[in-house]
């Protein structure tokens, strides 16, 4: 494998705007490919919006969600990656044809639909059906993985997705900044978010204490680091609906190191380029190794019972 640049974006999107954020997927890709990235990954549902959903009805969600690959905002990736000659990776809400609703990330560059992964634990609307399979494609001879947000917090799913050969995982999040029963969670006030320019350290204080980055790095890094991979996050930046979000788009590598991050409040982006020699010299691989699958097979796939609960439409947990 060659040397890879990926580029990792970050940029606050207008709900059920899907023209205004392809327009702004478009600046940030056609930049990051003059800078020479190869890829450029955007965060959950970044071309439609997010939190709004959770207040939709099933005729709503049809009316905002596409057919993919064949729907309009897909195909107009695939024209923005081929005039730009960059790989994207993108979300949005899909339908099939029985009109089953579905939230997923898709890959596509200049020869069409790279690859399609549908979230795994999806809930901020009762209608979505959560997907059934990993995903494993490849990007320039790279084994690449895609899990979004809620799928990176059931550990095995990361597990799952490198033992299927993934050594890149796309992480693309709509996150930081609510409540949970953690200490320290909640909202930003957006009020912050307005007065930015002026008052900037009160902002940044906040998305990066334990309601958003410190929080974030309690196991982002773990996961990247215990299955020797690297790991691209994606996340807005600014307001989602009525909720504020803080960025922190990033790029780890096997070691749990961050090679790249976005650290202003502007929509943007970072490039990190990966090497293949990482992926061996780093611990995960030997852990990996070492693995004893005679000793847990049977503990790991357990039936238990789901505690995915309906609360969570209204408020995303971290």
């Amino acid at each position: 494998m060659d040397k890879l640049k990926i580029a990792t974006a970050q940029f606050e999107h207008k709900s059920a705007d899907k023209a205004y954020n392809l327009t702004i997927i478009e600046h940030l890709a056609q930049q990051a490919a003059a800078q020479g990235a190869d890829v450029i990954a955007f965060h959950e549902c970044s071309i439609t919006g997010y939190t709004f959903a959770r207040n939709l009805d099933k005729q709503q969600m049809l009316d905002i969600a596409e057919h993919v690959p064949k729907g309009n905002s897909t195909q107009k990736l695939i024209e923005i990656a081929t005039k730009y000659n960059i790989t994207i990776l993108a979300g949005l809400f899909e339908k099939d044809e029985n009109d089953n609703l579905y939230k997923p990330y898709i890959c596509v560059d200049k020869d069409g639909l790279v690859a399609k992964h549908r979230k795994l634990h999806p809930f901020i609307n009762p209608y979505l059906t959560p997907g059934q399979a990993y995903t494993v494609f490849e990007i320039k001879g790279w084994k690449c993985g895609i899990l979004i947000c809620y799928d990176n917090n059931v550990i095995e799913n990361v597990r799952a997705t490198k033992l299927l050969g993934a050594d890149i995982i796309f992480m693309p999040h709509v996150t930081m900044c609510t409540p949970s029963s953690r200490p320290g969670a909640g909202f930003v006030d957006p009020q912050l978010w307005h007065n930015r320019e002026n008052d900037p350290t009160s902002l940044r204080l906040e998305f990066d204490g334990m309601k958003g980055r410190s929080w974030l790095m309690k196991w982002l890094p773990a996961r990247a680091y215990d299955n020797a991979v690297y790991t691209v996050f994606s996340n807005p930046i600014g307001m989602d609906d009525n909720q504020l979000k803080n960025g922190c788009s990033m790029i780890l590598d096997p070691f749990g190191d961050i090679l790249a991050e976005c650290h202003t409040f502007d929509d943007s982006f970072v490039i990190a380029t990966v090497t293949p020699e990482k992926l061996i010299q780093a611990g995960g691989h030997r852990y990996i190794s070492a693995r004893r699958p005679e000793l847990y097979r049977n503990i790991i796939g357990q039936q238990h019972e789901a505690e995915q609960k309906v609360v969570w439409l209204h408020t995303e947990y971290s």
